[in-house]
């Protein structure tokens, strides 16, 4: 049997993420949704962080949205920003270079559905 390289922790967190996502699901049947999510980032430690704090937000806050990561250097830096976490909602840069409190997180998701 192959050993995770998770550690306890890590398990714990994509569990809630993808109980999360099955919530979002199950609430709103899979409707489609015009809202679209990006965290941009280069894959670290931190992107990942507000990677599971968007979803968890949206989870909480009964969000539809579509969810991506772009790892990409030469896509993020068409957005012209200069530090990574960053945070995309349909097309526009509305966070950069950290990861917001939750509160916070889910007023930005609010205002810019």
């Amino acid at each position: 049997m192959e050993k995770s390289s998770k550690t306890f922790s890590e398990n714990i967190e994509d569990v809630k993420i993808f109980t999360n996502i099955v919530r979002i699901f199950t609430n709103y049947e899979l409707k489609l949704t015009e809202m679209k999510i990006k965290v941009l980032g280069t894959g670290c430690p931190r992107c990942g962080a507000l990677e599971r704090a968007v979803f968890n937000a949206c989870a909480e806050i009964d969000l539809v949205a579509d969810i991506s990561k772009e790892e990409d250097i030469m896509k993020i830096m068409e957005y012209g920003i200069l530090h990574t976490p960053a945070l995309v909602i349909n097309d526009k840069v509305v966070l950069s270079g950290r990861i917001p409190r939750s509160d916070e997180l889910k007023e930005i998701l609010t205002k810019n559905k």
